[in-house]
């Protein structure tokens, strides 16, 4: 029982809250010993990105109960940074991505993941922007898990923690795809079907969304009057890969990938 108590602490708080000594090299989190000059390292750049399909529900832990924001709402909150580093450096996020310790990101309770936030350091006045992509800290007084390079430019690294405000920076979808795929160059469609009737493909779409509880894009071909009906985009390929599978063994056996210049994946 106690096994699959612990699994599901790896899988729901990601990197910043796990003390399973098992899964990482270093018992204990430190800073390398020597590392990169870190001030050339810029903000993270805040951009539409849909919500992960991992560490996006609701849930419970240590007797408390977290509720996921709404990324349409606005979000301020006050409290103490605190930061991490090396343990958890090159092992899985919340998401599902690689956590690296010398990229700008931080791992919070209950934001919207992937979600961007500007904090200040109340102490200093000196603030950074942070892409949000894991769950934690949970600890009383922390209320968010700083990445070793967000936290050396607001100079947290030496006391450990300082208080913070943060605050949820909004970004809004583009109205179109082809607007989307300007600003993320590379990103990935999921295929699944063709269709000539736009009230089917419609119809579809919206079947499609709550069975994949994912977005839908629905493309009209430039030649013919054909309706592409596809899941995406994704910035992550294995998530991308995770879904044409999953599609693959229901009711879409030839769903596939197409990245954004529209080159068909090999077939794995």
């Amino acid at each position: 029982m106690r096994a699959y108590f612990v699994l599901f602490l790896l899988l729901l708080a990601g990197c910043s809250s796990t003390p399973d000594n098992q899964r990482y090299d270093l018992a204990d989190d430190v800073a390398p010993e020597s590392s990169p000059t870190l001030d050339h390292i810029e903000d993270a750049q805040p951009r539409y990105e849909p919500q992960s399909l991992a560490g996006n529900k609701d849930y419970s832990l240590r007797g408390k109960d977290y509720k996921i924001v709404n990324s349409s709402s606005e979000f301020t909150e006050e409290g103490y940074a605190s930061w991490y580093g090396q343990k958890f450096h090159g092992h899985k996020t919340s998401n599902g991505e690689i956590y690296d310790m010398y990229s700008m990101t931080a791992a919070h309770k209950t934001l919207p993941l992937p979600s961007y936030v500007r904090v200040t350091n109340t102490s200093n006045g000196k603030t950074v922007i942070v892409r949000v992509n894991d769950r934690g800290p949970f600890h009383d007084g922390r209320i968010i898990d700083l990445s070793m390079a967000a936290a050396a430019k607001l100079d947290i690294i030496k006391n450990g923690t300082a208080p913070v405000k943060i605050e949820l920076i909004r970004v809004q979808k583009p109205e179109s795809t082809d607007e989307w795929q300007s600003a993320n160059p590379n990103f990935y469609f999921v295929q699944l079907a063709a269709v000539t009737d736009a009230a089917k493909a419609k119809q579809m779409a919206q079947q499609l969304e709550h069975d994949y509880a994912t977005t839908v894009d629905m493309k009209k071909s430039d030649a013919a009057e054909v309706y592409r009906l596809r899941l995406g985009p994704y910035i992550d390929r294995d998530e991308a890969i995770a879904q044409r599978d999953k599609a693959q063994a229901g009711s879409y056996p030839g769903a596939f990938i197409i990245t954004s210049q529209r080159e068909l994946e090999q077939k794995q």
